[in-house]
């Protein structure tokens, strides 16, 4: 999701337009004459899921880092501005609004749940703030509520991800086990969240669409780490797979609990597919995850991004998002880069409106590959891959761009 540059005219660039000419002082390098271009970036970097959302934090962090030593945009510093979200909705749409204050924010890489996202799209739209997810998949986050009628609106144009939908995710997902993993009957659990439930709506409609069956359904609650009840459930079942829509927190527990009653695989999506997920479960071994794209370290567009990840030694992995969202903030880059080079070497007076419009332009070859965005926002990059954890590890199993 991540490297390409070209180098741009020269010419020191001068902030007018996000703010007042004292705030734009206050924000130069005088004795350099480059100002400073912030993006903002929201995540869980405290809490459950904290392993993918610093994955994300430092991989915007890196893009922002490559920007400045290759000085991609002449006379730009890129500055990341990272915010807990704690993956709560109301923290969230705090954080959209601490981004909007900013005045030298001109683009938010982030969140990683959708349902932090449904909190963040309207302020950020309101203000005209570009957004680009590299982990949101909610079909609805692009193409409205009635999508799945054939109706599909855009409800935010200030909203970009370089993750797919859950709808492809869940299809993708249902083909694999039924065609690949010859499973035709499954069990379908979801956390009630929009992330969950829509991933398992997406997988119940294309798996039996297939012939596939399922032997039952069930909620859980995301904070529950007990589950012998719907352990007791699936086991009655006969089904020979579960499908879990939700995140490892509370899939790992799910699944070794599900192993201590009946041996049969967990399968899930993007919000499985991470090392937390093994090493909260000692019977992970045979659970199966999809994830968006191709693994970065089969590509060899990745290989920059990898060698200097490890260089720039963060402690935390980059996880399943590090390439889609150093893209992420590439495409913010990339169009910084197109609204100065259209402005004499300078930022416009309305930076946030010129971004907008040339993030929508953007195309390059990222990290996981070309990048760029539909009439709706989405990706136009639908490669997803499945995986299976063998000998305590995620491999890689199928990747395909996937198409209905």
């Amino acid at each position: 999701m991540l490297i390409l540059t070209t180098v741009l005219t020269t010419g020191a660039l001068t902030l007018t337009a996000c703010g007042s000419r004292d705030d734009d002082k206050k924000g130069s390098d005088t004795s350099s004459g480059n100002q400073t271009v912030v993006i903002g970036v929201d995540a869980p970097l405290t809490g459950d899921l904290s392993a993918l959302g610093l994955g994300i934090k430092n991989s915007a962090d890196l893009a922002a880092k490559t920007a400045n030593k290759d000085k991609t945009v002449p006379g730009i510093t890129f500055e990341v501005q990272p915010l807990d979200d704690q993956a709560q909705p109301s923290v969230g749409q705090q954080n959209a609004t601490k981004f909007i204050d900013n005045k030298k924010v001109l683009g938010v890489v982030g969140p990683l749940n959708s349902g932090v996202s449904q909190s963040m799209q309207k302020p950020l739209n309101d203000a005209g703030l570009t957004q680009i997810s590299p982990a949101n998949t909610g079909t609805e986050l692009t193409q409205g509520d009635n999508w799945k009628t054939g109706d599909k609106k855009r409800p935010f144009k200030t909203y970009f991800r370089t993750a797919t939908t859950d709808q492809i995710q869940g299809a993708f997902a249902a083909k694999y086990l039924y065609n690949n993993a010859k499973i035709k009957q499954v069990y379908l659990i979801d956390d009630q969240k929009p992330y969950g439930a829509g991933l398992a709506a997406s997988f119940k409609a294309t798996f039996t669409g297939l012939g596939g069956k399922i032997a039952g359904s069930d909620h859980v609650n995301p904070d529950d780490r007990d589950f012998n009840a719907v352990v007791t459930k699936v086991k009655k079942s006969g089904a020979k797979a579960v499908y879990y829509g939700g995140e490892y927190p509370a899939g790992a527990p799910l699944s070794q609990q599900l192993k201590d009653s009946v041996q049969i695989p967990l399968m899930g999506g993007d919000g499985m597919y991470s090392a937390d997920f093994i090493k909260l479960n000692k019977k992970a071994q045979g659970d199966i995850a999809t994830s968006v794209g191709k693994p970065v370290e089969e590509l060899e567009s990745a290989k920059t991004f990898i060698a200097n990840y490890k260089t720039a030694g963060y402690k935390d992995a980059y996880e399943a998002y590090g390439g889609g969202t150093y893209d992420a903030t590439w495409a913010i880059i990339e169009a910084v880069k197109a609204v100065v080079a259209a402005n004499d070497g300078k930022l416009p007076d309305d930076s946030r409106a010129k971004v907008l419009e040339a993030v929508s332009k953007v195309s390059f070859e990222g990290v996981t590959g070309p990048v760029s965005f539909d009439e709706y926002g989405d990706t136009t990059n639908t490669m997803m891959t499945a995986y299976q954890v063998d000998g305590g590890k995620w491999a890689s199993k199928l990747s395909e761009a996937y198409k209905p």
